[in-house]
């Protein structure tokens, strides 16, 4: 893939251009938001990692909001230190394909990008992910399960989101420590195993299947029940 990355950290920024080279990509980097509208509105690529508070007078948002208004449906990631509910939404309302808040671990910046380059450019932003017959709306913050509301406090909403992320995949408790709660180390605690519990009790109990799984010495995994 041909990927900008538009990013005025310098550590920030040669961590992801230099892992993202080592992986075979191709990477253009900006370090303001003028030289990123100008490589994004005037270049080809497939996806694009974007900060939001960039210098140079044009903020990542403009950028985005720019490119959507130009036809240009190039999937984009935010990469952002701003991870409040309200940033994330503006930022997907904005027209991001994905929003991912730093600290990150590179392994799912990786991963993320490349499942946008697979969804292709013309479908748009994703505001919804659906796992058989358990909906959550990123825009609205809303979750259901075969048409019932289901009530997640924040944690739970995220722990639930990470899980729809990686459906179908081995979620590790390194990577769940990395992507919901943002530690980089393990605390040593019980609070994924509780979390975990809680949103089984909403999310599986009240139903005849369950969806969230536990893989044995490996962590967790959300798909539909095997036969």
């Amino acid at each position: 893939m041909r990927i900008l990355v538009v990013e005025d950290d310098k550590d920030v920024a040669g961590f992801v251009v230099r892992g993202l080279r080592e992986a075979g990509h191709v990477v253009e980097h900006a370090d303001n938001g003028r030289d990123g509208m100008f490589l994004a509105a005037s270049e080809s690529f497939d996806a694009v990692i974007l900060d939001r508070m960039l210098p140079g007078g044009i903020d990542g948002l403009k950028i985005l909001e720019t490119l959507r208004a130009q036809k240009n449906a190039v999937p984009v990631l935010i990469l952002s230190a701003m991870a409040e509910v309200d940033d994330r939404v503006k930022g997907l309302k904005a027209g991001s394909d994905d929003y991912l808040t730093k600290p990150f671990a590179f392994a799912e910046l990786l991963a993320r990008v490349e499942a946008l380059n697979r969804r292709g450019k013309g479908e748009g932003p994703v505001t919804k992910l659906v796992v058989e017959d358990l909906e959550l709306d990123l825009l609205s913050r809303q979750v259901k399960r075969a048409g019932q509301k289901i009530d997640l406090q924040p944690r739970e909403f995220r722990l639930l989101e990470y899980l729809m992320r990686h459906a179908g995949q081995v979620v590790t408790r390194t990577m769940l420590l990395e992507g919901v709660w943002d530690y980089h180390f393990d605390p040593q605690t019980n609070v994924i195993d509780v979390h975990v519990s809680r949103l089984r009790q909403k999310v599986d109990k009240p139903f005849p299947t369950s969806l969230i799984h536990t893989v044995r010495n490996a962590g967790y995994m959300l798909r539909a029940e095997q036969p």
